[in-house]
């Protein structure tokens, strides 16, 4: 309990570091978000509504109060009213009610879009969240079971031609950049031996009708970008398994169940791969975390109806409360996988639980 309780108030530092630098980057950046909301219809006093509906006339340190209160889980508002902005913006529940103020305990709210209707933010995220997180997990999956098995394969025939060429395709596949391989597998298995294969080019996890309305599932579409997605950790992951592996079987105890007439596999299996596997894990998990972020160009380009794809979007639209409740998703996400990871540590590793 002392390890989480550490690991969650290192968590809620970033969190706070992350939301404040978040804030104050995309207060500085060109452009004006309300131009952008009234296009070419511009005129003064809708422009005035606007940034009085969304705070933008009122100071940026008082700005930056406001979006604290309205990301905390404990949040003041004004008494008056309170039932209204619970029905209308949060999801929460009021703690103490006193004459002027009250105290709610509620869930993070992220504000609305811009540009989408002045749909909240947190449903966004909640519809193209789940997309992300199937894609990120398949690629995984793929990067794990085929990096384990390679680097194991290389580390058992060291120095051989089959070693050389794992190592050589492992050192491929991690100098691709993600934007360059999605594009040339696409045009691959997506075109050229679309007819073979059939699979496509680009397209998302449900097939809609004309009302935009979710029809059939398509799996198979998830089959290229998470292969694609999976192909730099899996090179990553195949030269730590056979590095780490070969240095596990040069030490005492391994001869001693060599010795003891013990098959090559089941030293491995049983003794050598438990101690092999830490920086694996590591390397997992950073890399698990930054597919969650770094999905933008594989998601934009299969069409992929992912948190990446939404960003660019977002972007493109100068979109800000939307960017910020993305990149805030993504780093929090970063958080909880980097405390799962410490846990995991502690699991495999002995020392660590005597240790704390």
């Amino acid at each position: 309990m002392a390890f989480l309780w550490d690991r969650f108030l290192q968590g809620l530092a970033v969190a706070f570091g992350l939301v404040s630098v978040l804030f104050f980057l995309f207060k500085v950046l060109p452009g004006d978000p309300a131009r952008m909301m009234m296009g070419q219809r511009e005129d003064s006093k809708q422009l005035a509504q606007i940034y009085e509906r969304y705070g933008l006339d009122q100071p940026i340190w008082k700005q930056y109060v406001y979006y604290l209160n309205d990301l905390s889980p404990l949040s003041l508002h004004s008494s008056e009213g309170f039932t209204e902005f619970t029905e209308n913006k949060y999801t929460g529940y009021l703690l103490y009610k006193g004459e002027s103020t009250s105290l709610a305990l509620k869930l993070p709210y992220l504000r609305e879009s811009f540009q989408k209707g002045n749909r909240k933010i947190g449903s966004i995220l909640a519809q193209v969240l789940p997309n992300t997180l199937l894609l990120a997990l398949c690629a995984m999956t793929i990067a794990l079971l085929l990096g384990l098995t390679m680097g194991m394969t290389a580390a058992m025939f060291p120095n051989t031609r089959l070693d050389k060429t794992l190592v050589l395709l492992s050192s491929m596949g991690m100098a691709l950049p993600s934007f360059f391989s999605s594009i040339l597998i696409a045009w691959i298995f997506g075109f050229i031996l679309h007819e073979y294969t059939g699979l496509e080019m680009n397209g998302n996890l449900y097939e809609l009708d004309d009302l935009g309305e979710r029809m059939d599932l398509r799996l198979r579409n998830l089959i290229l970008p998470a292969f694609t997605l999976g192909i730099r950790p899996l090179g990553v992951i195949t030269q730590l398994t056979r590095s780490s592996l070969l240095e596990v079987l040069e030490l005492d105890y391994i001869r001693t169940a060599r010795s003891k007439g013990l098959s090559e596999w089941n030293i491995i299996r049983k003794h050598a791969m438990p101690n092999a596997i830490i920086p694996v894990v590591t390397a997992a998990s950073g890399w698990f975390s930054s597919m969650l972020a770094g999905s933008v160009f594989v998601e934009y380009i299969f069409g992929w109806n992912g948190l990446g794809k939404q960003v660019v979007e977002a972007l493109q639209l100068l979109d800000l409360p939307l960017v910020m409740g993305a990149v805030l998703v993504i780093g929090m996400l970063f958080v909880l996988v980097n405390i799962g990871v410490d846990i995991l540590y502690r699991i495999l590793d002995p020392r660590l639980r005597n240790s704390s």
